[in-house]
């Protein structure tokens, strides 16, 4: 008879808990911002004065960027990338399950963050629309917008955002302007091992 009520109370709290996650998420959900803008980003690029004959001769801002389709970054770069940053990109629907449950069982063991879990759409997610600080209901949002992103966009759109918008340090954003900056070239000219570098 004891076993029986405590089956039972375990029964009814683990009911009452899944009610209330999914009545959370609901809420979560319906005020996650608006995707649509993603479709047709307008990245920030520095002011260029160019000679006659159409050279570069000087550039003001902060951010250095060169905004590239998709189609004209060299597959090598991409593979790298999703090799470095997110192994399973092509087969999640914006989030790793597996690579997040092994952060939390990382982290449940170790007593810290030691792995991230972060996939590239929730990278996409965190850069448009969220701050950086390390609390567990950005951290929500962000998992949550990811979704909504992967809905929303193709893979290659999303990959696009993320190698456009993502910081390579100095001052480069986005893998054009990284390879101008550490090589001196453009991403078409970069070979595997530049790429890989890149990438890391």
């Amino acid at each position: 008879m004891k076993n029986k009520s405590l089956f039972q109370w375990i029964l009814l709290s683990v009911l009452l808990g899944s009610i209330l996650l999914s009545g959370l998420i609901f809420i979560l959900w319906r005020n996650l911002p608006s995707t649509e803008h993603l479709v047709d980003v307008q990245f920030q690029v520095p002011m260029r004065i160019l000679s006659v004959d159409h050279q570069i001769i000087a550039e003001f801002g902060e951010k250095r960027r060169i905004p590239l389709p998709i189609k004209d970054i060299p597959m090598n770069l991409i593979r790298a990338v999703i090799a470095t940053e997110d192994r399973r990109f092509f087969e999640h629907p914006g989030v790793d399950a597996r690579g997040l449950a092994r952060a939390v069982l990382v982290a449940l063991k170790s007593g810290r963050k030691e792995q991230g879990a972060s996939t590239i759409t929730m990278q996409v997610a965190r850069n448009f629309f969220l701050s950086r600080e390390k609390t567990y209901a950005r951290k929500i949002n962000e998992i949550l917008l990811a979704l909504k992103i992967d809905q929303n966009l193709t893979k290659d759109a999303i990959l696009e955002l993320y190698l456009n918008k993502i910081y390579f340090g100095k001052n480069a954003y986005g893998v054009a302007a990284a390879a101008q900056v550490y090589y001196g070239k453009s991403v078409a000219d970069l070979t595997l091992s530049e790429s890989a570098m890149i990438a890391g």
